[in-house]
Parts: structure tokens; sequence; C-alpha cells
């Protein structure tokens, strides 16, 4: 899926009209669906519970690390590389990045693993203590991935409401995200050079970066989850109302700063908690994290549309919006750690009435 996805990027660079853009975008979107819930749940069969969210953090630290370099190869190719051989800058973008993605892909394919029982490059005791590992994250129980049909799959994921939940607060914070669309844009109000605007976010991301890596370390560390998201998230919701309140260059440079800060720790840890909450079978997990990847990204279907051009420099309405969305979204973490606690109690009491069957004896939800 990456490679196709390379492919249609780079495929951008040859469109002419609108239309050939629309159907290049759509293509690519249908591409891209399956890659990050696909590596979250590839990761989750490899890692124990107390592991995943800084593992997380890693992968996606790569967003930060993209964005940060994005800017600085962007800036260097549309200033030294516009029209080279009759070819215009933004169309040696998609092409350089595009073929870049796909010989990455390529690479990955003899180095990937599948799951722990049926990686090529592993022998059979190698394999048999991956899946011992997991089994002790899970009290003993192994994590067979045909315990189930898909059908049955299906069931016992839509009829657990806790999955709801989740798909709400996830759907939030990639909400909350819809800034990243238009980060430049709202950098460059300050008032400088398509060039510099460039070149001003790459410390952003960098600091995000930082910023990711710490929390989540600190999340798994301690192993709390809801704190730690609401508490990003208000960060988030900072930075949005600095915005929007104040055209100085300082204050809102640090805004700018808050806004990732804030909401893509949260992201990360949010995934790490989907994957932790639903631990057995490995098929229900699956399409947990198919089915909260698939709601939470219909809000770029509005949230591209949150910063419109007559809103600058300000982008008022944008600002406030996402400001709410971040509050809910803490809020959300604060009613799932309320549900997740009352669960655990009925455990301890003996008085679970959900389906033990998905359960490992002695299990208790991180809140």
């Amino acid at each position: 899926m990456m490679a196709i996805w390379g492919a249609i990027s780079a495929s951008q660079s040859a469109t002419h009209s609108f239309a050939g853009e629309l159907v290049c975008r759509l293509f690519l979107g249908a591409a891209e669906a399956p890659f990050f819930s696909g590596a979250i749940f590839l990761m989750s069969s490899w890692y124990r519970t107390s592991e995943l969210t800084h593992r997380i953090a890693i992968l996606y630290s790569g967003v930060a690390l993209a964005n940060m370099f994005g800017g600085l190869i962007a800036a260097g190719v549309l200033s030294d590389l516009n029209m080279a051989h009759g070819i215009a800058g933004w169309r040696w973008l998609f092409i350089i990045e595009g073929v870049a993605t796909c010989g990455i892909a390529i690479i990955a394919v003899f180095f990937m693993p599948d799951f722990p029982n049926t990686t090529r490059w592993l022998n059979r005791e190698e394999q048999v203590y991956a899946e011992w590992r997991l089994a002790q994250d899970m009290v003993g129980e192994r994590d067979d991935r045909n315990s189930v049909t898909p059908m049955q799959a299906l069931k016992m994921a839509f009829s657990d409401y806790k999955l709801y939940l989740f798909m709400f607060m996830h759907h939030a914070n990639l909400l909350s995200q819809s800034f990243t669309y238009f980060f430049p844009t709202i950098v460059k109000s300050l008032g400088f050079g398509n060039t510099e605007t460039l070149l001003l976010t790459v410390p952003v991301w960098f600091a995000t970066l930082l910023a990711a890596l710490s929390v989540s370390y600190h999340s798994s560390v301690t192993k709390e989850r809801s704190f730690h998201i609401a508490c990003c998230m208000l960060v988030g919701a900072v930075g949005n109302i600095i915005v929007i309140t104040t055209t100085g260059v300082g204050p809102r440079m640090f805004a700018m700063y808050l806004m990732p800060i804030g909401v893509l720790p949260a992201f990360q840890m949010i995934l790490a908690w989907i994957t932790s909450t639903f631990p057995r079978p490995l098929a229900k997990r699956a399409v947990v994290v198919a089915a909260t990847g698939m709601f939470g990204n219909l809000s770029s279907t509005y949230g591209s549309y949150m910063y419109r051009a007559t809103d600058g420099p300000r982008y008022v309405p944008a600002g406030v919006g996402l400001a709410c969305v971040c509050c809910f979204c803490g809020a959300m973490a604060l009613v799932i750690r309320f549900v997740l606690g009352r669960e655990n109690k009925k455990m301890e009491e003996g008085d679970y009435q959900g389906n033990r069957a998905t359960l490992p004896e002695g299990f208790r939800y991180i809140r």
C-alpha cells in the first residue's frame, strides 16, 4: 500500500486539471487508509501493553519528522528546482517525494515482520519467545489469530459499547489536527515570505517530536492514559485560543508551538489505549483499530474547510471550533476513564457482565 501510495503521489505531478487532481486524490486516500491502522495493528501483535505507547510515539514521530524535513525540502525544491527542465517546482516536489516513498516501501518488504509465529526470518525458538512475551502480558494466554471468524470479530467489536466511546474521542482528536493541513498558511499570517514561512515550521515540528516522545514515555512508565490525553488536549485548546485573540508575532508563534505539541502526543496515546482496551481476540482488535481509524479520518471531510481564506489572518471560526473540539476530546478521555474504572471494579467484585472470553484472567483496563 505504501508503494502504491507513492506511485499515486508522484502521478500528481502530471495532472493538468482539477478533475485529474481530484482523481489522484481519491485514489491516494484509498491507498493511505489501510497503512496507519495496519501499522498499529501489527505493532500491537508484537509489543506488550506497557511497551506499546512509546513504540507508537516513535512510529508517529515520523509525522513530526516529515513535517519538519518536509518544510526544508519544500523550501529547497520550490526555490532551486522551479522550472528546471521545464518542470514547475511543485511538480518536482511530488516526483521526488513520491519516488522516494516507493523506494523505501520496496526495501521494507525484506525487513518488515509478519506475525510472531509466521515471520520468515525468525527461527522457531525466536517465534515461540515472541509469542511467550505477549502471553505473559495477557496472564498466560496466547493471542490466536484464528480463534474467531471475521464475521464473529465484526459482531464482537460492534456489540462492545466501549468501541463507540473511543471512536468519538479518536474522531475529535483527528479533527483537532485540522490545522496541520494549513499550518504553513497559518504561520504565513505572521507576515513572512514563502521560504521563510516553510523554514519557520521546522523548529515547531522538532519541538513536537520531543514532546511526543517525552509524554508517551511518561504515560508508558506510569501506565496512565486519560489524564495525559486530557492535559495534552488542554494545551492544544490554549494554543487555538491564543492564535485567535492576538495578532502579535511572539504570542502567535508561541501558540503555534502549543497546537501540535498538544494534540499530536494525545493521538499516540489514544491509539495505544485502544489496542490495550481490546486485547483479545486478535481479529476483534483488528476490527476495532480499523473502525476507529475509519471513523476518525472522516473528520477530514469537513475539517479541511475550517480555515477559509476570508477568515485570515486570525481564523477566528476555526480557532474557536478547534478549541471546543480539543476540550471535547479531553472530556471524552475522562469519561472513558470513569467507564473503565467501573468495569475494573465489577471484575474485582466478580460482577462483570461483559464477554469474559475476550479478557484474560486477571486482566484490568488501563485508565
